[in-house]
């Protein structure tokens, strides 16, 4: 195969390109050493981890870019208000009713 360039234009692209370069020769490596009728398993088992461990690093990079950035504009970290519904806010308790009339209780 004829050898490729490719331009990143920022350091997260940089990053996301040697990562899914060394994925993929790790995953050429799998499937070469894989005994036959093994090479499905062998190569998802090594896929599924390192997929994970690039997908990690690009969303760091990511937010590490986006904190740098806020950073060298003066922004300041603050309290974000957190949704409605957030994990950790929880609603007013409900109103008990009586029982239907009637009814023993």
């Amino acid at each position: 195969m004829t050898p490729r360039t490719f331009q990143a234009d920022t350091p997260l692209q940089a990053l996301i390109l040697e990562q899914a370069l060394l994925l993929a020769r790790q995953l050429e490596q799998a499937t070469d050493a894989a005994p036959d009728g093994q090479v499905l398993a062998r190569v998802e088992a090594a896929a599924v981890p390192a997929g994970r461990e690039l997908t990690r690093r690009a969303v760091e990079a990511a937010l590490q870019a986006q904190a740098d950035a806020a950073e060298k504009k003066g922004h300041r970290g603050g309290c974000v208000p957190a949704a409605a519904g957030a994990p950790g806010r929880r609603a007013a308790p409900a109103a008990t009713s009586s029982p239907p009339p009637g009814s023993s209780g």
